[in-house]
């Protein structure tokens, strides 16, 4: 319960203090809304235009594709949007159009429709005749930076899978001119199976007995085996480069698959096909004076509320500085020694001179006593 009160009094402080203020929460508020409508209202008329390019056949799709899964539209978006304001395409446009790259730089904003991949590419400037020139320059070369790039990289990719596969060709032709054997690995499988061959075939003529062609096959077999001695040793280094030559021969034809998707992707994103400009108009004045004033005239009263917390702690800082009030009457009075009260200054009586007594009263048996003077007290 005195934690409510004590909330009531403290608003109703205030309130009291802000409405003793009050031309500074109006004042400020309004003379910053005023400033920046006037900022609004004296610039150059502004024009503004909107690229749009819709590319479904760049999102998702094939396992090859560029994006793909749940966050390929987010994805293609951020990579829009990032190389439209790159330095590489900033540079491309301006020599496009003769517009300086911090000029584009501020004037290009990339939005995306909704939760799609289709975008939004606006340009703003004060010359109605740069707009749609600036419109298609930034969609073709951002375009052409995300997917013609890989249509180089990929064409790379298959030069060098294709050098591999040349340099594996050569060796191999080197070794069998080395060795004066051309593809020993089918001569030595030929000969395996001849030699297996001539082995049946005397084996026959010994069941027979014709010793002769017996020993005609036996020397046929000490011939060939004789050749496979001589290419066995040779082999593995010839199989080795027949390896080396199928793994390039492998890499080329993924590389050129690759090529193959990379081109589609390109021909995919054809400025001609995915983007239109739509035409410049003229910017809306009472849309940015809105957008601004609000803003500003926000900020105003809050630099009012801070205003008015410096100045009410300024003053009571000034009233503990002065000197205290004089003691109302309900205070209690301090007790002040009193000052001596002045004796007046009593002139001296004359002196009374004594009459005769009576004849019957006796005379005094001591004489008069002269009156005495009172000395006037001193101030």
């Amino acid at each position: 319960m005195n934690d409510s009160i004590g909330v009531k009094v403290e608003i109703v402080d205030y309130l009291r203090v802000a409405r003793r203020r009050l031309w500074v929460l109006v004042g400020v508020p309004l003379l910053a809304s005023g400033a920046a409508a006037g900022i609004v209202l004296l610039a150059p008329q502004q024009f503004s235009g909107t690229a749009y390019v819709a590319a479904p056949a760049l999102v998702g799709g094939a396992a090859g594709t560029q994006y793909t899964g749940t966050q390929a539209a987010n994805q293609f978006v951020a990579a829009f949007g990032a190389a439209v304001t790159s330095p590489r395409v900033l540079a491309d446009v301006a020599g496009d159009t003769g517009v300086t790259p911090e000029r584009l730089r501020d004037g290009l904003a990339v939005t995306q429709v909704g939760a799609s991949s289709q975008l939004e590419v606006t340009y703003t400037a004060g010359d109605r005749a740069t707009v749609a020139p600036v419109l298609t320059a930034t969609t073709t070369r951002a375009l052409a930076f995300l997917f013609s790039s890989q249509v180089g990289i990929a064409t790379g990719e298959v030069e060098a899978a294709n050098a591999d596969v040349t340099a594996a060709t050569k060796a191999i032709g080197e070794w069998e001119k080395a060795n004066k054997v051309s593809q020993p690995d089918r001569i030595y499988q030929a000969t395996l199976g001849e030699l297996t061959s001539l082995r049946q075939q005397q084996l026959s003529m010994q069941a027979v007995g014709n010793s002769r062609g017996a020993d005609a096959a036996a020397a046929a077999i000490t011939a060939a085996q004789r050749k496979l001695d001589e290419l066995g040793p040779k082999l593995p280094d010839y199989q080795a480069l027949l390896a080396q030559r199928d793994a390039a021969t492998g890499a080329l034809s993924q590389a050129r698959e690759g090529l193959q998707a990379a081109r589609a992707q390109a021909q995919a994103a054809d400025p001609k096909q995915v983007t239109s400009i739509g035409e410049a108009h003229e910017v809306s004045r009472m849309a940015e004076l809105v957008r601004t004033a609000l803003p500003v005239g926000g900020a105003g009263l809050l630099l009012g509320v801070l205003l008015v917390g410096v100045l009410e702690l300024l003053s009571r800082a000034r009233q503990a500085g002065r000197p205290a009030a004089a003691p109302t009457a309900s205070a209690p009075t301090p007790t002040v020694p009193p000052k001596p009260a002045q004796t007046p200054t009593v002139p001296p009586k004359p002196a009374q001179t004594p009459t005769e007594p009576p004849a019957s009263a006796q005379p005094p048996t001591e004489s008069p006593v002269p009156a005495q003077t009172v000395p006037a007290a001193r101030p």
